[in-house]
């Protein structure tokens, strides 16, 4: 996940409640699509798109397992997301550590 495409397409999956739980009952990679649709009030097509989706955007896999098609998540899809979200809280915490920075040396300055 290195280009804005990428982390577009990783951010968009992830911004629907249902490709989260998609996401989070793959974990144990068990389920195929047809049970995973079991789970939701929808179409078993509008829950393979939703894996498409994920799929797109290497947060999960499938694997044929006989007649189903098991989806497994992708852990090291994962695993940049969240390196991506540490880096802009690394940069968020260094903006408000410099403002109070700031504003304790205006705080005495003033005094």
């Amino acid at each position: 996940m290195t280009t804005a495409p990428d982390v577009d397409r990783v951010f968009a999956a992830l911004a629907d409640a249902t490709r989260r739980d998609i996401v989070r009952r793959a974990i144990g990679g068990g389920e195929g699509i047809g049970e995973l649709a079991e789970h939701y009030p929808m179409s078993f097509a509008a829950v393979q798109k939703h894996v498409a989706v994920l799929e797109r955007a290497r947060l999960v896999t499938k694997e044929r397992t006989g007649r189903r098609m098991v989806v497994h998540t992708n852990v090291e899809g994962l695993r940049a997301a969240r390196s991506l979200l540490d880096q802009y809280e690394e940069l968020w915490r260094g903006r408000i550590s410099r403002m109070t920075e700031l504003l304790t040396d205006k705080k005495e300055t003033d005094a």
